[in-house]
């Protein structure tokens, strides 16, 4: 595969097209992060493929997922559950098949824009105190903005273990200004995308928790998506914008 990729950005370039390039992707754990109990969290899901857990999701109706649309790409929705009420990874709660995945049309693999999708489970959620959906944001968060950030992703960099127990973190909404100018090189972000991180990391996110929710106010503000590393101190997180978004879910699911 790597040989094909260096050949076809070969031939791309004797005839003169342009070379994409893929944006940094999150290498793996929620950095800094403390034991969480579901029942503070209930609207957090841990999406299985195969029984095992690959993402994070969010409940938004008694039927309705959303995740992120790189969780979903190239998968097949008869492998995927979504575990709901409960604060450990791979047992306990209750499992919801996926009866279908839909991830936003204009999802860029390269770009990572449009990193949104949704999920019908066939077996409805029963709320409770440990499974209740989460109300979708419909106002952009400004920066210095306090957001919660949760899910099961792995604990240090380069590890392979996920920890049982979900974890939470509590992140600052970064400007626009300063997340394109650590992404300058990737080509910034867009209109559907925003970041929080901490003064001199050491906190974030990362891909076991891609898909998982952000939090603000208790609305769903922002989906984790992408960024260079994890915990960098110049380089915040970057997260799917749900209010740019908030279209997409509500034509294909209903909920407003």
């Amino acid at each position: 595969m790597l040989r094909f990729l260096v050949l076809a950005s070969i031939v791309a370039c004797s005839l003169g097209a342009v070379v994409r390039h893929r944006r940094p992707r999150i290498d793996g754990r929620i950095v800094g992060g403390e034991d969480a109990d579901i029942a503070n969290y209930p609207y957090q899901l841990s999406f299985e493929y195969s029984g095992n857990h690959i993402c994070g999701a969010s409940i938004i109706g008694t039927s309705w997922i959303v995740t992120a649309a790189h969780c979903v790409d190239g998968i097949s929705a008869s492998n995927v559950q979504f575990r709901a009420g409960s604060s450990f990874r791979g047992t306990g709660g209750s499992i919801h098949p996926a009866g279908e995945l839909i991830a936003n049309p204009r999802y860029d693999y390269y770009t990572v824009d449009f990193d949104i999708a949704v999920g019908r489970v066939s077996i409805a959620f029963e709320f409770g105190p440990s499974v209740q959906p989460i109300t979708l944001s419909t106002s952009q968060p400004y920066a210095g903005h306090s957001s919660v950030v949760t899910g099961w992703g792995t604990l240090s960099s380069g590890s392979s273990s996920l920890p049982r127990q979900l974890q939470v973190v509590t992140l600052s909404i970064v400007s626009r200004e300063e997340c394109n100018a650590a992404y300058e090189e990737s080509g910034g972000i867009t209109e559907n995308m925003i970041c929080a991180g901490v003064t001199g990391g050491g906190e974030d996110s990362c891909q076991g928790d891609s898909g998982g929710p952000l939090v603000i106010e208790r609305r769903l503000a922002g989906i984790v998506s992408w960024g260079a590393g994890c915990g960098e101190p110049l380089y915040p997180g970057v997260y799917s914008n749900v209010a740019a978004l908030r279209s997409f879910v509500t034509k294909e699911t209903g909920v407003a």
